[in-house]
């Protein structure tokens, strides 16, 4: 028997683990074509929530009581592909089992010499793919150029802060706590962090920071932080949207300031990012990170959880800070 997760309700607000059931199922076996994959490590995002509501989305919402879904690096246990040989490790967007069947579309082999199991689904992964590409895409980096992080000690954001060192910029990052401002700025060298919960006024303190404006500014949070660094963006600023985690459990969209004034007189661009529009600079883009690793200009975070039945509190903490860096369930 084999551990499965299913989604079971539409939450309100914050996820809780009742929207999740925990079932086991009969080992499954595989058919002609087919490959018997065992997880190994599952990953959870911010951007599942927006998946837990019934509405049209660049991506289908889950249907109730069938299995949760994610980015999963899962090892090839039995095949009956025969572009898949047993013993080999892949990852691709698979369902939240221990056990599962797939004929092998949209999987991707994993080199584990290259770095190890977790990173493919972290600075390997679409998270490392994200802050590339969204930097390279609508960043269009300069050096000598300011860069504001917001969720600066998250998966994308830490990444995307050090991509901005590589390309010569300062960088200011945006975090939750004391902590993770002082792990930014050891870690991963970010020029400077600020913690908003506090700073009484975030306008006034990314203004006193960024004496020289901000000229990109990677937006993870949205919100009133976004708001805030609005006010301090030069001419020809570029704002990536590419996460808004302050918004994500509201019951109402807020009303908040209109930004279209200061956008025209800025003359700025401010664009939604979603990596898989990118799928064909995938490969250019591995290339780098996979070269910046091993010239040990880049670094990564993880947080791993371990067991299976511990996805959705993995996932819930994400919405409570929990995590630094790639969160990440170990199966």
């Amino acid at each position: 028997m084999s551990k499965t997760i299913l989604f079971k309700n539409r939450p309100a607000g914050k996820p809780s683990t009742s929207d999740f059931e925990l079932i086991q199922e009969k080992d499954p076996v595989p058919g002609e074509g087919e490959i018997l994959l065992k997880a190994h490590y599952v990953s959870v995002d911010p951007y599942l929530r927006g998946r837990m509501r019934n509405e049209e989305s660049y991506i289908p919402p889950f249907k109730l009581n069938e299995p949760m879904e994610s980015m999963v690096v899962a090892e090839v246990v039995e095949s009956k592909n025969q572009n898949f040989q047993k013993g080999e490790f892949v990852s691709g967007m698979l369902k939240w089992q221990e056990l599962q069947l797939s004929k092998g579309t949209g999987l991707n082999r994993v080199d584990r010499d290259m770095a190890p199991l977790p990173a493919f689904l972290g600075v390997l992964g679409l998270t490392g793919l994200t802050a590339f590409l969204a930097l390279d895409k609508i960043g269009n980096l300069r050096p000598g150029e300011t860069l504001v992080v917001s969720g600066a000690a998250g998966a994308v954001g830490s990444i995307a802060g050090q991509i901005g060192k590589i390309l010569g910029c300062m960088v200011v990052g945006i975090a939750g706590s004391d902590e993770k401002v002082k792990h930014i700025e050891e870690k991963f060298g970010f020029d400077k962090g600020l913690n908003y919960n506090k700073e009484e006024n975030m306008a006034d303190a990314i203004r006193r920071i960024c004496t020289d404006g901000v000229d990109v500014y990677f937006d993870n949070v949205g919100g009133e932080i976004l708001d805030a660094v609005l006010q301090t963006i030069n001419k020809d600023a570029r704002i990536i949207n590419c996460g808004a985690i302050s918004l994500y459990n509201e019951t109402e969209v807020p009303t908040g300031p209109r930004p279209e004034g200061i956008l025209i007189k800025k003359t700025a661009l401010m664009q939604g990012f979603l990596v898989r529009d990118h799928a064909k600079d995938f490969g250019r883009a591995l290339r780098q990170l996979s070269t910046w690793l091993k010239e040990e200009s880049l670094e990564y975070d993880e947080t791993v959880v371990e067991g299976f039945e511990k996805l959705p509190e993995a996932f819930i903490g994400l919405f409570e800070g929990k995590n630094v860096g790639k969160m990440i369930v170990k199966v």
